[in-house]
């Protein structure tokens, strides 16, 4: 049987990190951590300071056409292979390759983004935070039927069971129980960038429940987050309830 192949696009700070743990309790499924992180690092014009690039550059692939023959295409034993990315890694590469795989958009507030992103990357702009990249991904992956769904972060830590059995529907995998729970820790398949960004995931034996909170941006950041709501909103429209 040939290998399912599904990227999760997602912007940062949101609970792809969470997700990526909960496909990697499926035994039919391998996770792999942003393997276009070093591509983007190698490519982007951003002025924005990352955690450990040196490491990451040294250490991964820097050529995304080869990240994507030789990863996202290469071979694996497992009926599923789930590639977690970052939306805005989507830099100077041929985005053909998105239409032949499955394809799920991960989704957050904007304003919340904002607010947890600066906490480690300052002045971030809209291309930092993806959300532009995905709703003209999701364009393209619907012109293309492969869009799998849309999944919002609140809706899914409001409901893990129900967002994520229908979203494995939508996939035409079997729903596991055992995604919603793992270890607390860190997984064989985490990003060499783990220790300055997972540490609520480390701690976590679960999806973390959602809280409301407040969130105040002022200056720049509120003009940011105020740019990137049209783009949310209009995703929002296509996530599963």
């Amino acid at each position: 049987m040939p290998t399912k192949r599904i990227n999760v696009w997602s912007s940062p700070r949101n609970v792809s990190t969470a997700f990526m743990y909960a496909f990697a309790q499926r035994k039919d499924t391998t996770v792999v951590d942003e393997p276009l992180y070093a591509h983007y690092l190698s490519k982007t014009t951003s002025k924005a300071i990352h955690p450990v690039t040196t490491e990451i550059l040294d250490q991964m692939e820097n050529d995304g056409q080869r990240v994507v023959d030789n990863i996202i295409f290469g071979d694996y034993d497992t009926e599923i292979a789930l590639f977690k990315q970052m939306t805005h890694h989507l830099i100077a590469l041929d985005l053909d390759f998105t239409e032949r795989t499955e394809n799920i958009l991960l989704i957050r507030d904007p304003s919340r983004i904002i607010a947890s992103y600066t906490k480690i990357i300052e002045n971030p702009t809209i291309a930092d935070i993806g959300i532009k990249m995905q709703y003209d991904l999701f364009q393209r992956l619907k012109k293309a039927n492969k869009l799998a769904a849309v999944i919002d972060a609140r809706k899914l830590l409001l409901n893990p069971p129900k967002v994520l059995a229908q979203l494995c529907q939508q996939l035409g995998i079997p729903f596991d129980e055992q995604m919603l729970q793992w270890e607390a820790g860190p997984i064989k398949a985490d990003g060499i960038w783990a220790k300055d960004w997972y540490a609520n995931v480390h701690q976590s034996t679960g999806f973390i429940p959602y809280v409301p909170k407040e969130v105040t941006l002022s200056g720049d950041l509120a003009k940011l987050a105020e740019e990137c709501q049209f783009y949310y909103d209009y995703l929002l429209e296509y996530a599963i309830q």
